[in-house]
């Protein structure tokens, strides 16, 4: 009988580890968390030093049963839950839960799911570090008290099963804002040139734009300019006034943490953030393969460091050197991550494959699509990071006239460096073709220059991708928490998600509006940041968990309290609309739903009748006259379109204005105090102001 018992969280994770350990080792799994504080209450005593109360999870106590059983039996307990906040917090409940002896009780980690890892753990357990857990335990109540006094206000406000969320909150109020900003954003007109110069071969002919003068470079931003301009180019004589080779070098990256592998994972996988983290947890609990039996594939997935262990390191320079040479060994490379904030995380390593000499390409068939796929990801990342930077050579070159100047430039790749296994999107280069017979002084034959008109770009709708980088570089929250945060607010449908971009949706700006008006600190992004450098300090032994709850909770209540006078008469009762429920008579009223309003028949659940909900916006379609009405996506992202669909086939993402384009005649939309014309050939922009005082004056003529 197995005198050692080691207690981990998933059965996988078991399997693993049991083959490392052999016959004296009894592994088992405790699925996760056995206590939390309670789902029907707050379960923090305000009045009595904010105590928190935990009890057992629902249908944990059959699995808490058997575990004690096997503690009696072991002269051993090892806690190998995973190595941070959160697996210490487990390895603390399950100490309470099965009542450990602390004299034969240890706790273990490790950062990678091998056999030597696994040894070494054991020979190195230790106590449970309860600064670690009191870190965890700031975090989940402070979240409790966010969710559990704020989200009733919501039920109130809107419907109930909405939520609010310390995390969740902030990230979906930066989604709003980005929105807004787009919706505000209006075009800026520009211009540009490009010359085709043209020498006796087609190795001396060159391509280049506009630059401006031989001292100053202009902005094009007419197209009377434009024309002023090629007017003066013409009969212009052009020579290369310089041509400057510099050579760089392109810097290795640093191995994948948590948010770079998320985000990289989306870029080039299309993988959501929950999918990685999924997907990225299987291959580090442990994967079959043959002749190796089962084992961890990559190191610990959850970290902001980028550090790698000197075993790692020198795996990976062994692999390089025979496979690709010396000359592509990088040598130490420091840690460029900021060190200004120490995140607690960052006594972990990089994430990493366990064994470098596991290709992808070798163990693909014992893998699915998606573990290969990130796999190969995070094995190439890994060996580009030790390898050497690459060398690009770039070539500037400037075509002068007497009064403008014209530049170009190409770049090649002399080295490849790390190139050889890894290219992220930014690696790719623009212009890889070398002129050989360009030098300075040379003379052109004949010109040829062609205008092209521009307009600025709003900014981009946030992916998953970079809406981690964002909440990373923000400091909000850890990498733990985004996937989670994220998958929380597209299932609540406050933001929609379409080709790969988050959309803000009508219950989202609902709720950001409630809690920007009444818990403007909770959406602070400041005040959120600041709350994971106290949590740190927490872990660090420097602050006091409690004293991080008492000095948040007070404000909290008078915020919620101030909230509660004042939203107390702005429940929601069911607007009646004009519809008609064909099936009953009853005017039919407007509800809330999942994906946003619906009309029902206020007789359920006698007459159980619905239809879509149209809000009209007063003003008639551009096509065919109809009302012009404010629709959802699938995924609940709010359009406007005629209301006789499919009769008319009208559409637009910006709210249509009753106002024609004075310039083209076209119709306009609104982007906050400004009318643009969305005719792709005019484009003109006006105030709303200007709007009001032609209609207001075509009223005065009549």
């Amino acid at each position: 009988m197995a005198k050692n018992l080691v207690i981990v969280e998933s059965p996988s994770k078991a399997t693993t580890i049991q083959k490392f350990l052999g016959k004296n080792y009894d592994v088992v799994a405790s699925m996760g968390h056995v206590r939390d504080l309670p789902k029907s209450t707050l379960g923090v005593d305000v009045e009595n030093d904010y105590e928190p109360k935990y009890i057992t999870i629902r249908g944990k106590g059959e699995l808490l049963q058997k575990l004690r059983a096997k503690v009696k039996k072991a002269d051993k307990i090892y806690l190998a839950t995973d190595p941070d906040r959160e697996g210490e917090a487990i390895s603390w409940h399950l100490a309470a839960a099965l009542k450990l002896d602390s004299k034969k009780s240890y706790r273990i980690t490790f950062n990678e799911i091998t056999k030597n890892a696994v040894k070494a753990a054991i020979k190195n357990a230790r106590d449970i570090d309860m600064n670690r857990v009191d870190a965890q335990q700031a975090r989940r109540v402070l979240d409790r008290m966010v969710g559990y006094r704020i989200s009733p206000l919501l039920w109130i406000k809107v419907k109930r099963g909405l939520s609010a969320g310390r995390v969740q909150s902030v990230a979906l109020r930066i989604i709003a804002d980005r929105e807004e900003d787009i919706n505000n954003f209006i075009p800026s007109e520009y211009w540009s040139i490009s010359g085709e110069f043209k020498g006796k071969t087609a190795n001396t002919s060159l391509t280049a734009n506009f630059y401006g003068s031989k001292t100053k470079k202009m902005e094009l931003k007419s197209r009377e300019e434009v024309d002023d301009i090629l007017e003066k180019l013409k009969g212009e004589k052009f020579e290369i006034s310089e041509v400057k080779v510099s050579s760089k070098n392109r810097k290795a990256p640093l191995p994948f943490t948590t948010s770079t592998l998320q985000q990289e994972a989306g870029k080039t996988l299309n993988f959501s953030t929950n999918k990685t983290m999924s997907v990225a947890q299987s291959l580090y609990e442990g994967v079959a393969i043959k002749k190796r039996g089962t084992i961890g594939l990559i190191s610990y997935l959850r970290t902001d460091s980028t550090r790698i262990s000197d075993e790692a390191k020198a795996a990976a320079e062994d692999y390089i050197r025979v496979n690709f040479g010396e000359d592509f060994l990088s040598g130490d490379k420091a840690d460029k991550k900021k060190k200004e904030t120490k995140k607690i995380q960052d006594a972990h390593e990089a994430i990493r494959p366990t064994y470098v000499d596991l290709t992808p390409a070798s163990i693909k068939e014992f893998l699915t699509r998606d573990q290969f796929r990130l796999y190969q990801l995070i094995w190439r990342r890994f060996l580009a990071s030790q390898m050497a930077d690459a060398v690009i050579e770039s070539t500037s070159i400037k075509i002068d006239s007497e009064n403008y100047r014209f530049t170009t430039s190409d770049n090649i790749v002399t080295f490849e460096g790390y190139l050889n296994v890894y290219q992220s999107e930014e690696d790719k280069l623009e212009g890889s073709k070398k002129h050989k017979k360009i030098e300075k002084g040379m003379k052109f034959n004949k010109t040829e220059f062609a205008e092209k008109q521009h307009f600025t770009q709003p900014p981009a709708h946030f992916t998953e991708a970079s809406l981690v980088k964002t909440l990373e570089e923000m400091g909000i929250g850890r990498p733990s928490t985004y996937a989670p945060t994220i998958t929380t607010i597209i299932k609540r449908h406050y933001v929609a998600k379409e080709n790969k971009h988050l959309y803000i949706t009508e219950l989202g700006e609902v709720v950001t509006g409630i809690m920007k008006t009444s818990f403007p600190s909770i959406v602070d992004v400041d005040f959120t940041a600041n709350f994971e450098a106290l949590l740190d300090g927490v872990e660090e032994g420097d602050i006091k968990w409690k004293t991080v709850i008492e000095n948040f909770y007070p404000d909290l209540e008078s915020a919620v309290k101030k909230a509660e006078e004042e939203l107390e008469h702005v429940e929601i009762h069911d607007e009646v609309s004009d519809e008609i429920c064909e099936v009953c008579g009853r005017n039919m009223v407007v509800k809330y739903g999942p994906f946003g309003k619906f009309l029902a028949c206020p007789g359920f659940p006698e007459c159980k009748n619905t239809k879509p909900y149209f809000e009209k916006t007063g003003i008639t379609c551009p096509k065919c006259g109809a009302d012009i009405v404010i629709k959802k996506t699938r995924k609940g992202r709010r359009f406007y379109g005629c209301i006789t669909f499919p009769e008319c086939d009208f559409v637009s993402w910006q709210k249509p204005s009753q106002t024609r384009c004075p310039k083209c005649g076209g119709f306009m939309v609104e982007k906050g105090n400004k009318l643009v014309c969305m005719s792709e050939d005019c484009e003109h922009v006006m105030n709303k102001a200007e709007s009001s005082e032609d209609s207001n004056s075509s009223k005065e003529n009549n």
